[in-house]
């Protein structure tokens, strides 16, 4: 895992494509028992080089409902975006995750994850790669059927400060799908309540 987790960060596979530059941002271990697949890292992370450093891993620490400190715990998760670099600025955000990380990859990671539990699929990139032709037309659908996914995977929102509004749209989110996140990831990794 440690060979592999090095080619990763030294991948230059999309330099060219990457106005800064390539810095592979992943985080796993061997036992590692809950992998969270997001998008791509955004500025604040490519600057510092810690996944889900920012607002959005704020909230997605509190969804799932552990400190910090469980969080970063390799053993406890692993974390592989569907693109390891930050891929550059769009009109309306950043640009998707580049095409060529999670073919490169995650199978190679997955084949050395051998104690998951859970992989919890956070936006409509990863859903679409990995639930394929389970995946529903739209996200807010995927999510809204999480159960067909159980247990291996757990599809859900972004949870950027940006989704404020899909998140206000769909109150069913917080109400039907958090606590079963909490209750999924407090069984896994033996949290007490």
């Amino acid at each position: 895992m440690k060979k592999l987790l090095q080619n990763i960060k030294q991948c230059t596979i999309c330099e060219k494509h990457l106005a800064l530059g390539p810095r592979p941002i992943v985080s796993a271990h061997l036992d590692s028992k809950i992998v969270i697949i997001g998008q791509a890292p955004g500025t604040k992370v490519h600057k510092t080089g810690i996944p889900w450093d920012d607002p959005s891993g704020k909230q997605l620490r509190k969804w799932l409902g552990v400190t910090d400190e469980y969080f970063y715990d390799e053993k406890k998760f692993a974390i592989i975006p569907m693109g390891f670099c930050y891929p550059g600025k769009g009109k309306t955000g950043d640009l998707p995750p580049r095409p060529e990380c999670a073919p490169q990859w995650h199978k190679p990671l997955f084949d050395e994850l051998k104690n998951v539990e859970l992989v919890i699929l956070i936006g409509m990139y990863a859903q679409k790669y990995y639930l394929q032709k389970e995946a529903k037309k739209t996200l807010t659908d995927t999510v809204r059927n999480y159960n067909e996914y159980l247990p291996k995977y757990l599809p859900l929102p972004h949870p950027s400060p940006r989704n404020r509004f899909w998140l206000t749209k769909n109150s069913w989110f917080e109400v039907e799908v958090l606590p079963v996140l909490n209750q999924k990831v407090k069984s896994i990794l033996k949290l007490n309540k």
